[in-house]
């Protein structure tokens, strides 16, 4: 079979499983190049398409095709089209919401497109997000007054991005506005290629005549001094005149490890909030809010066993329901059970369970090492002795495992304010206690754990 037969086939496998909306938007653009040594090309206009794509529908997109008679050991690749190659005919892009027209016409500033799928219409709130969704929903609602800059921090993958972008696209339905946003590995390439084409003028004013500027990933300028420079004149600019700015990062501004004191101060100036991990009832939301934009429904059972199950972090979550909605796609003469979905999740869930540390395991470490006994990680008794190992292992519950805050104050019998307390003072100890410091290491490598990794 040639490669458009396939790839016809393997769209109407698809039309079944994703809504109309969806199909339109993501699968109507891909073109079928054709099969090489093994692998399926699939071009796509642009990059952002592509890493889309491969983000977040790659594996459904191998389905349909091995559904369609492709052998099964066929990868997919996508490419994006080549200026004067024989599939570079014009194509729409994919269909945006109605405030990316505006965005396309007013936004001339924006170095990388908005992903339009992360709208606050899109994104599903709970108790880990909810400050955070406030303070964003706060800043589209007057840039530039309210919280800025605005800092928001946590791990991969838990919706930092959606949040920013989803500012921009707020705050691009009331034109004229430019918004501009840029990853920090982006920023920095564009800076080196300035250096080098003399063009440094050129890259400034570019990010100095935005009216919002966000940028992903902001720790990924440590260490380089001369972008800092340049960043933070750009800060001082934006600033000053009142122009919004949003900034995401893995962790807060005064644990980023290698960035001037001076930028630090000013990513606290406005706001500094944090994303935790969803809770269960947050993933299990987040799952029945994506399977609306399929045509499959799976049993509530099926999408209970993914949230219980799936809890390292949001993409991880879309990716088990896109193979379990797939599966059922494909498969429609044997519905999808319990047990089959256990084994079509099982390198994930293996994944997971690796991943996993118990408080159990941490207050076991933390009192073997301490030779205190494990009641006393929950006791109420409050000398010294017993105080401070305690508040050792409320921060490493909270640095080592995915846990809320609410859900680590549950598991030693306090409040959410004593663990708050306990994680503050541990990490302002450790910045002049090398005792301390190297005590938390060494319990961090004994539960299995890089200290390094984790900024220890």
């Amino acid at each position: 079979m040639n490669a458009p037969d396939l790839w016809s086939k393997a769209c109407s496998h698809l039309k079944d499983v994703l809504n109309g909306d969806v199909y339109a938007r993501w699968i109507e653009i891909i073109r079928p190049v054709g099969i090489h040594d093994g692998r399926f090309i699939l071009n796509v206009d642009n990059d952002f398409c592509q890493t889309w794509l491969e983000d977040n529908y790659r594996s459904m997109i191998v389905d349909a095709l091995r559904a369609s008679g492709a052998p099964g050991d066929l990868t997919v690749h996508f490419s994006v089209l080549v200026a004067d190659g024989p599939a570079a005919e014009p194509r729409a892009e994919p269909r945006p919401p109605a405030s990316k027209k505006r965005h396309k016409a007013t936004a001339s500033v924006i170095a990388s497109p908005l992903n339009p799928i992360f709208t606050f219409e899109n994104f599903v709130t709970g108790p880990s997000n909810s400050f955070a969704h406030a303070t964003a929903l706060g800043v589209s609602q007057s840039p530039g007054r309210a919280y800025n800059p605005l800092f928001i921090y946590g791990q991969t993958g838990i919706g930092k991005t959606h949040l920013m972008q989803a500012v921009g696209h707020r705050i691009l339905q009331s034109p004229p506005v430019s918004v501009c946003y840029v990853s920090s590995e982006t920023l920095l390439n564009e800076y080196v290629e300035a250096l080098k084409n003399r063009a440094t003028m050129e890259f400034r004013n570019r990010y100095r005549s935005a009216d919002v500027l966000l940028v992903d990933d902001i720790q990924f300028l440590a260490g380089k001094e001369s972008l800092q420079e340049e960043f933070f004149h750009t800060f001082n600019a934006l600033y000053d005149a009142h122009k919004q700015i949003i900034m995401t990062s893995d962790l807060p501004p005064r644990e980023l490890k290698g960035l001037e004191p001076r930028l630090v101060s000013r990513f606290e100036w406005g706001l500094v909030t944090e994303i935790e991990s969803p809770d269960f009832e947050t993933r299990l939301a987040i799952l029945r809010y994506k399977q609306s934009l399929t045509r499959v429904r799976l049993p509530d059972p099926l999408l209970t066993f993914i949230a219980d199950n799936i809890k390292s972090n949001v993409r991880s979550l879309e990716g088990a329901l896109t193979r379990a909605v797939s599966f059922s796609s494909l498969n429609q003469q044997q519905p999808l059970s319990l047990d089959l979905l256990r084994m079509l999740l099982k390198d994930q869930l293996s994944e997971e369970r690796q991943k996993d540390i118990t408080f159990d395991d941490i207050q076991r470490a933390v009192a073997d090492f301490f030779d205190l006994r494990m009641t006393d990680m929950s006791s109420k008794r409050r000398p010294r002795s017993l105080s401070a190992p305690r508040q050792v292992a409320m921060f490493l519950c909270r640095k080592l495992t995915r846990s809320s805050l609410p859900e680590i104050a549950n598991s030693f019998g306090k409040t959410h304010a004593t663990v708050v307390h306990a994680c503050k003072t541990i990490q302002d100890r450790l910045q002049v206690e090398p005792e301390l410091r190297d005590s938390v290491r060494e319990l961090t490598r004994k539960l299995g754990r890089d200290p390094v990794a984790f900024h220890l």
